[in-house]
């Protein structure tokens, strides 16, 4: 490898340590802010919500290292015509198409690092903390899990808990269930069991419900069934899809498919964490370009803010067609490649001539 191609990735590398370990701290302290106000009225140890938040800082920091990788570059590039570096690399024969070659390799093998590795740590850690977190919220007296045998609920209303299996989810309605009712001892009450039941509001409609009490059938046309959950409960449950690592949203796509459960939110996921790399590579060019372009001006500051500015609108229009996806009003592969392939256009018009500046 040339001493100028070492140079080049090892200052760059240095650069998005920097910016990186800079976001980590701020996104760390802003949560922490946050784990301090949900636990001003609760008896935890002094160290547990600096604790919760040290483990959910990763996911968020996740999220923004599009803007991670458009400062660093930055920085980096403003080192070079700080130091003068640019102007020997020119006179050297270097292009600037050829360090934008070389420094785009190295922000997809970096990309791949972190959805590889950090995105897999941050999401098992994202887990964690939810599970920590959830002792001391109002809904920890009840769950929801997908498995290959369909959905499962626990739920716990009036003193008595309910055990509830589903095949199938869809449409505001839960399809071959079976449920189970003890009470706080864990003593049977009853079993019912029913092909279909409307979950639209949290007072549940059970149609043709077959009521086992001991040794006793009972069959009811219509029984309600009053719970904690709904339809958009239980959708919102499965949301959260990044506390689940990138074959754990295999596997739960798999599940999902089996419940007959709506795809839309974990194929938004998947596409997202496949893109990122390409993303992180289009976020390098657009803000070598900017540099490039705003050389000649001598307030950092102004450079640093044009760019972020430009990000902003870039991470607004994604997410404009991220919402786009999940809403099903576009489909989701649609709704992660235009507003990569906008990027991509507006690089490539804005890369002519980069060797001249």
């Amino acid at each position: 490898m040339s001493v100028y191609v070492k140079f080049l990735i090892r200052n760059y590398l240095l650069s998005f340590l920097n910016v990186f370990f800079i976001f980590f701290c701020l996104i760390y302290v802003l949560n922490l802010l946050t784990e301090l106000e949900f636990f001003k009225k609760t008896d935890v140890n002094n160290y547990f919500p600096l604790y919760l938040s040290l483990i959910n800082t990763p996911i968020l920091v996740f999220e923004m290292f599009p803007f991670i990788f458009l400062i660093s570059t930055q920085f980096f590039f403003n080192n070079l015509f700080t130091d003068n570096e640019m102007n020997i690399f020119k006179y050297s024969g270097l292009k600037n198409s050829k360090i934008f070659s070389i420094l785009s390799i190295t922000t997809f093998f970096v990309g791949i690092l972190i959805i590889s590795i950090f995105y897999n740590l941050s999401s098992n850690l994202k887990n964690l903390y939810l599970g920590l977190k959830s002792n001391y919220t109002e809904d920890k007296k009840y769950l929801a899990v997908i498995t290959n045998n369909g959905l499962w609920i626990k739920d716990i209303y009036n003193g008595n808990i309910l055990m509830i299996n589903a095949s199938s989810f869809n449409d505001n309605q839960l399809l071959d269930t079976y449920i189970s009712e003890f009470d706080k001892n864990f003593q049977i009450i009853r079993n019912i069991k029913s092909p279909k039941i409307d979950i639209t509001n949290k007072e549940w409609i059970i149609k043709n419900a077959e009521i086992y009490v001991q040794n006793n059938r009972e069959i009811v046309n219509s029984l309600k069934l009053k719970t904690n959950f709904d339809y958009k409960l239980i959708q919102n449950l499965f949301s959260n899809m990044s506390s689940l690592s990138f074959i754990e949203l295999i596997e739960m796509r798999k599940n999902y498919k089996r419940l007959n459960y709506s795809l839309t939110e974990i194929d938004l996921q998947l596409f997202k964490l496949i893109s990122f790399p390409f993303y992180f590579i289009l976020m390098f060019i657009f803000s070598a370009i900017i540099m490039m372009n705003t050389k000649t001006f001598k307030s950092k500051t102004l450079k640093i803010i044009i760019g972020l500015f430009l990000s902003v609108i870039i991470y607004y229009v994604n997410n404009f067609f991220y919402v786009l996806g999940s809403s099903e009003k576009l489909n989701v592969i649609s709704s992660v490649i235009i507003p990569l392939t906008i990027l991509t256009i507006i690089n490539f018009i804005l890369l002519r001539n980069i060797n001249a500046k």
